[in-house]
């Protein structure tokens, strides 16, 4: 890695960076005694949206699926298992 002195950086800093930003890290150094490493700052990747448009199929009823499953959940009409139980198959309801 090149080292270069606090004078030299100062004079030189544009060409400098320009070698960081192609892969060529540098260090500055204070009277021949290394002070700080000069780095490139790591970019998040940008977000891509719509990336998956065409490869992914949306059904039409999507805001509406599972509803009946969802509201069986808050009314709290399980089997016991864990799994959706239509209405026509429910037991009554206990009555405490």
């Amino acid at each position: 890695m090149k080292t270069v002195n606090m004078h030299e950086a100062k004079t030189h800093l544009s060409k400098l960076v320009e070698g960081v930003e192609n892969g060529e890290p540098f260090i500055i150094a204070r009277a021949g005694k290394p002070v700080v490493k000069v780095t490139l700052v790591e970019q998040p990747a940008p977000r891509r949206t719509g990336f998956l448009k065409g490869k992914v199929d949306i059904p039409e009823d999507f805001d509406d699926m599972f509803a009946d499953e969802i509201q069986a959940m808050f009314e709290g009409k399980y089997d016991g298992s864990g799994l959706y139980v239509p209405p026509d198959q429910r037991k009554p309801e206990d009555t405490h």
